[in-house]
C-alpha cells in the first residue's frame, strides 16, 4: 500500500519547521501568487484577501503603476545609499511626504528609512534632540514595533516577554477605550496623574499615540481625544508623535487617519503600505524639529532604497488621488455595514468598530460580561482560511478579528469575504459548544 503524496503545502510546512527560527508565528498558507485583492496557494487554492500583508497592500497586490514603477528603476540600479551618492527617488518621496504632510509648519522635511519600527526610533531620536528632553509618553494597547526602544513603547506581554531588560524614560498612560468603559476624561486624567507620579512634564520630549491603535484591536480614539493631547503637548512643550505605520497610506479613507481629527502633528510616521509592498517607512515633520538634528546623526544603509522609493512614489499619487478616497470611503461603508449585519446575527460580535475601512469585530464570550473570546476569534481566522479567506486577529486579549483588505477589491469579493467571515464565525461557535 502506497503512502499519499505530500501537498506542496505540506512539504514546505515541514521545511519551514526545519530551517525557520520557532518564534516567528506562521498560518498553514503557503502563497505562490497574488493579484489585487486575492491569493493563490502553492496547491493552486484560490483566497480572498482581507489581511492585505498585514496591512502592506492597501492598493492591492501588484498594481500596476508600481510595477511599471519598479521595472523602470530596475533597470538604473538597485542601490546606492543615500549617503554615498544621492538619487531622484529618494529626494522625490520626501517632496510628495512634504505636500501631504498633516504636520504643522510651512516646510516639511523628511528622512526614509526600512520599517516602520525603525521610523518610530527615528522620530523618538529626533524629538529627544530637538527637545533636549529624555522622555517619551505612550498609552495602553499601543503597538510601535519589535526593537528594543519600540518593544519597550508597546503594549502587549506576547511581544516583550523574556526580552528585557527594556529601554529608559518610557512612561505608559491609559488609552481611550471606549467599549471597555475607558473614556477620553479618563485617559487625560491619567495622563495628568502620570505627570504628578511618575515623570515630569518638562522632561517629556515627546507623546507617541496611533490614532487607530492597529495590533491593539483597531481601537479607535474618540474625536475630542487627538485634540485634547494637542492641548496639552502644547502646554508642556512636548512634541506630539502620530505614529500612522499601520493607519496611514490611505488606510482610513484619507492619506493619513489624523486629517479626521483636525490636528496637525509635529511628526508622523509611515510605514507598511507605503512602499507598496517593498520595505519602506519614514518619519516627516516640520523643518526646526527634524533638522534639529546634526548630518551624520540619522541614516542607515538601505533605508530609502532606490526600488522601494519608485514604488512609494507610485503609491502617494494614487492614495492622494480623488478616485482613491472615493472608493476607500465607499469600501469602508460596505464593510462597517457588513459587520453590523454580522453582529444583529451573532451574539459573540460585542462591538463593531472601525475608521473608514479600517474595521474590525470584538469578539466575546458574553455580551453583558464582556469576556474575551480569544479562542473564537483564533478559529474564526483559521476558518475562514480552509474556506478561502485570509483573516487576521489582534488586540491584547486576542478576541478582534480585524479587516485590512486591499482597497481595490472587488465588490463581488468583499461581499463573498464577509459572507464567509460570518461562515466563518459561526462554525467556530458551533465547534465550540460541542
Amino acid at each position: 500500500m502506497s503512502l499519499q503524496a505530500k501537498t506542496e503545502t505540506e512539504r514546505l510546512i515541514e521545511e519551514r519547521g526545519r530551517y525557520v527560527a520557532r518564534g516567528v508565528s506562521t498560518p498553514s498558507l503557503v502563497v505562490a501568487r497574488a493579484e489585487g485583492a486575492r491569493l493563490w496557494d502553492v496547491d493552486g487554492k484560490e483566497y480572498i484577501d482581507f489581511a492585505g500583508g498585514l496591512g502592506c497592500q492597501n492598493l492591492g497586490h501588484g498594481p500596476p503603476a508600481v510595477v511599471a514603477a519598479l521595472h523602470e528603476q530596475l533597470d538604473r540600479y538597485l542601490h546606492q545609499c543615500f549617503m554615498v551618492g544621492m538619487y531622484e527617488p529618494y529626494i522625490e518621496t520626501c517632496r510628495r511626504l512634504a505636500e501631504l504632510s498633516p504636520c504643522r509648519g510651512m516646510e516639511q522635511r523628511s528622512i526614509l528609512l526600512n520599517s516602520g519600527a525603525e521610523a518610530i526610533e527615528n522620530a523618538v531620536k529626533i524629538a529627544r534632540v530637538a527637545t533636549g528632553r529624555p522622555g517619551v509618553i505612550v498609552f495602553d494597547h499601543a503597538f510601535h514595533g519589535r526593537t528594543l526602544l519600540t518593544m519597550t513603547m508597546t503594549s502587549k506581554l506576547v511581544y516583550k516577554k523574556g526580552f528585557g531588560p527594556f529601554a529608559p524614560e518610557v512612561y505608559r498612560a491609559p488609552a481611550p477605550y471606549p467599549y471597555r468603559g475607558v473614556t477620553t476624561d479618563d485617559a487625560i486624567r491619567g495622563l495628568e496623574h502620570l505627570f504628578r507620579s511618575d515623570v515630569d512634564p518638562e522632561s517629556v520630549a515627546c507623546l507617541v499615540l496611533e490614532p487607530v491603535q492597529g495590533e491593539g484591536g483597531f481601537i479607535v480614539m474618540p474625536p475630542d481625544f487627538p485634540p485634547r493631547l494637542r492641548e496639552l503637548c502644547d502646554r508642556y512643550g512636548i512634541l506630539y508623535v502620530d505614529d500612522e505605520v499601520q493607519s496611514g497610506t490611505g488606510r482610513t479613507g484619507p492619506v493619513w487617519a489624523i486629517e479626521r481629527y483636525g490636528v496637525e502633528p509635529d511628526l508622523v510616521t509611515a510605514g507598511k503600505s507605503i512602499g507598496g509592498g517593498l520595505p519602506l517607512a519614514s518619519v516627516t515633520g516640520r523643518a526646526e524639529v527634524m533638522d534639529a538634528v546634526p548630518p551624520g546623526g540619522l541614516g542607515g544603509t538601505f533605508g530609502g532604497n532606490p526600488l522601494s522609493c519608485a514604488a512609494a512614489n507610485a503609491v502617494l499619487e494614487e492614495v492622494a488621488s480623488e478616485s482613491f478616497r472615493r472608493r476607500a470611503e465607499a469600501v469602508g461603508a460596505r464593510i462597517l455595514a457588513g459587520l453590523e449585519a454580522i453582529a444583529s446575527r451573532v451574539q459573540a460580535v460585542g462591538e463593531v468598530r472601525g475608521l473608514g475601512p479600517m474595521a474590525a469585530l470584538e469578539l466575546v464570550e458574553d455580551r453583558a460580561t464582556k469576556a474575551p473570546a480569544a479562542a473564537l476569534a483564533s478559529a474564526t481566522t483559521a476558518a475562514a482560511r480552509e474556506r478561502g479567506l485570509v483573516l487576521l486577529s489582534c488586540g491584547l486579549y486576542s478576541n478582534v478579528v480585524r479587516i485590512l483588505v486591499p482597497l481595490v477589491i472587488g465588490d463581488e469579493d468583499l461581499e463573498r469575504g464577509l459572507e464567509i467571515l460570518e461562515e466563518s464565525l459561526r462554525a467556530a461557535e458551533a465547534s465550540a459548544r460541542t
